[in-house]
C-alpha cells in the first residue's frame, strides 16, 4: 500500500517535484551544464558516479527540503546507491522530508502516427518489487506527442494506463507522463485530444494517478484533470522552456504544480563553493515554489 503520510504530502504539499532523473542518454549532457566535460571522466562508471555527486550535492543542500521540494523523481541508479550510507530514497523521505518517485521508462520507440510510444520494459516486476523494498512511493514513465493525431494519442494514452496499472498492482502511484513536445505547431489541438482520451481513461479507473504534461497552450486548460477525483495531482514538465519562461506558464495554470529537471538544475556548476552552490539552487527552489504554489 502507497504510504499515506507520502500520500497527504503529494496532494497537499506547497511545493514542487524535483526531477533528477536523467538517465544513460541524457547524463553526459546534464553533467556538461553542470560544468564536467567530457573529457574529465571515461566510461559509464565514472560518469554515473559523478552524476550521484552532482544529484546528492543538491539532496543534501540545506535549500532542499519538504517545505518547498515535494518530491524527487530518480533515476535507477540513484535508487539503487546511497547517500552518506543511506540508501537515496530513504535519505529524501527521513532526512529531508521529500517523497521518492523512480523513473522506469527505458526510452521511446520509433515515431508512428505522431507519436514516440514507451520501449517494452524488461524485467518491470522485478524493478517494481525493489523499487517498493527501497522506499519508493511512485513511478514515472515518458512517451511523448508530437503531432495532433487521434490514432497516435489513443494509443500513447492506452500504453500510459495500462502501464500505470501494473505499477499499481505493487502498490505505487504510477506518474503518467505524456509529454506533448513544446514547438509543435497543433500543440493546442494535441492537448485536447490528449485531454478526452486521459478522461475517458479515468472513467474505468480503480485508484488514482498522477499526471506529468507539458504546459499548456490554453492557461488553466487542464482544470478537469486538475479536479478529477481519480488524479492525485497534475505536475508540469518544463519541456526545453527556460526556467523564467516556464514558471511563468505555470504560475497561470491553478492547481499545477512543477516537475522540473532541467529548469531546476540550471545555473549549478561542480565548481561553485557549497555557499555558492546553496545560493543559486535556493533562488531556482523558491523561484519554481511560487509558481507552483499561484
Amino acid at each position: 500500500m502507497t504510504n499515506a503520510k507520502m500520500t497527504a504530502q503529494v496532494r497537499n504539499g506547497r511545493g514542487f517535484i524535483a526531477a533528477l532523473d536523467q538517465s544513460g542518454g541524457s547524463t553526459p549532457k546534464a553533467l556538461n551544464q553542470y560544468g564536467v566535460s567530457d573529457g574529465e571522466y571515461s566510461g559509464e562508471e565514472q560518469m554515473f558516479d559523478l552524476i550521484h555527486a552532482m544529484r546528492a550535492r543538491i539532496i543534501k543542500s540545506p535549500a532542499f527540503t519538504g517545505d518547498k521540494v515535494v518530491g524527487a523523481i530518480l533515476f535507477e541508479q540513484t535508487m539503487d546507491r546511497t547517500i552518506d550510507g543511506i540508501p537515496t530514497a530513504t535519505y529524501l523521505w527521513e532526512k529531508r522530508g521529500v517523497v521518492p518517485f523512480l523513473k522506469i521508462d527505458k526510452g521511446l520507440e520509433a515515431e508512428a502516427d505522431g507519436v514516440q510510444l514507451m520501449k517494452p520494459i524488461a524485467g518491470l516486476d522485478a524493478l517494481l518489487a525493489r523499487a517498493v523494498k527501497a522506499g519508493i512511493y511512485g513511478t514515472k514513465e515518458r512517451s511523448v506527442v508530437n503531432a495532433a493525431n487521434p490514432k497516435g494519442i489513443a494509443a500513447i494514452v492506452a500504453q500510459q494506463f495500462a502501464l500505470g496499472a501494473e505499477v499499481a498492482a505493487h502498490g505505487l502511484m504510477p506518474i503518467l507522463e505524456p509529454e506533448v513536445t513544446i514547438s509543435i505547431a497543433d500543440k493546442a489541438e494535441a492537448e485536447a485530444i490528449l485531454q478526452d482520451q486521459i478522461l475517458k481513461s479515468l472513467e474505468g479507473l480503480d485508484g488514482q494517478v498522477m499526471l506529468k504534461l507539458s504546459l499548456p497552450t490554453i492557461p488553466d486548460f487542464y482544470q478537469p484533470l486538475v479536479k478529477h477525483p481519480k488524479v492525485l495531482k497534475v505536475v508540469a514538465l518544463s519541456g526545453g522552456h527556460t526556467r523564467t519562461k516556464a514558471n511563468e506558464i505555470l504560475a497561470q495554470n491553478h492547481g499545477i504544480i512543477a516537475s522540473f529537471s532541467r529548469a531546476l538544475s540550471e545555473g549549478l556548476t561542480a565548481q561553485q563553493s557549497d555557499a555558492e552552490f546553496d545560493a543559486m539552487l535556493r533562488g531556482a527552489i523558491d523561484s519554481i515554489h511560487a509558481a507552483s504554489i499561484a
